[in-house]
């Protein structure tokens, strides 16, 4: 009788855990698909996050650099009037005559450049600045209080520092402008500003 009620209660338990072993697996793998949907949920949102953060890096790097295709017109003005100024300031009060010619061709070459953005600038109805902003008036003014071989020594370094940092801007813009136009007025310019480059830089070395 004993041994009948073991054998009953032995098979009942097996049919009990036969019975729950179903539930207990379809409750684990429904924790793991709802882990693993949050896990793909949070790696989206982090990859969201982050794609919204380079977004608003570049935007703040474009902002600050000056890099859309009309800043760097109205950079370009400004660059020219100084190059222009400072030219005919050359031309003036240098005692080298190849930097008294240096600045009659920055005056000549220069001119011409900003004639032709004045025309694109018109074409774009993009208003160009009328003056050189503080930074170049302050150079201007430190030439000036100069003289003699200081005045000389003091515009060739600017030049070549002038010159080492455009040819930069225009060579990227001849490559990367997003407008048509933009991209063809600086390629343009890319071998004037090269040339000049040279210049200073062979002047600078005599110098030394």
């Amino acid at each position: 009788m004993r041994s009948l009620f073991v054998l009953t209660l032995l098979t009942g338990t097996a049919f009990m855990f036969i019975g729950c072993e179903p539930t207990a697996n379809t409750t684990n793998n429904a924790r793991s698909a709802n882990l693993n949907s949050n896990t793909t949920n949070a790696n989206s949102n982090s990859y969201s996050a982050t794609n919204a953060i380079a977004n608003t890096v570049s935007n703040a790097v474009d902002k600050v650099t000056g890099n859309t295709d009309g800043d760097f017109m109205k950079a370009a003005a400004i660059g020219g009037m100084t190059e222009i100024d400072l030219g005919r300031l050359a031309a003036l009060k240098a005692t080298n005559p190849e930097v008294k010619k240096f600045g009659q061709m920055m005056v000549t070459d220069h001119t011409k450049i900003g004639d032709d953005l004045k025309a694109l600038a018109k074409k774009k109805n993009l208003e160009l600045p009328a003056e050189i902003d503080s930074s170049h008036k302050s150079t201007m003014t430190d030439l000036q209080g100069k003289s003699g071989a200081d005045f000389d020594k003091a515009y060739v370094d600017d030049m070549v520092e002038d010159h080492e940092a455009d040819l930069k801007e225009f060579q990227g813009k001849a490559n990367s402008a997003a407008d048509a136009d933009v991209k063809a007025f600086a390629a343009k310019a890319v071998p004037i500003i090269q040339k000049h480059l040279d210049a200073i830089k062979a002047i600078q070395a005599k110098m030394k």
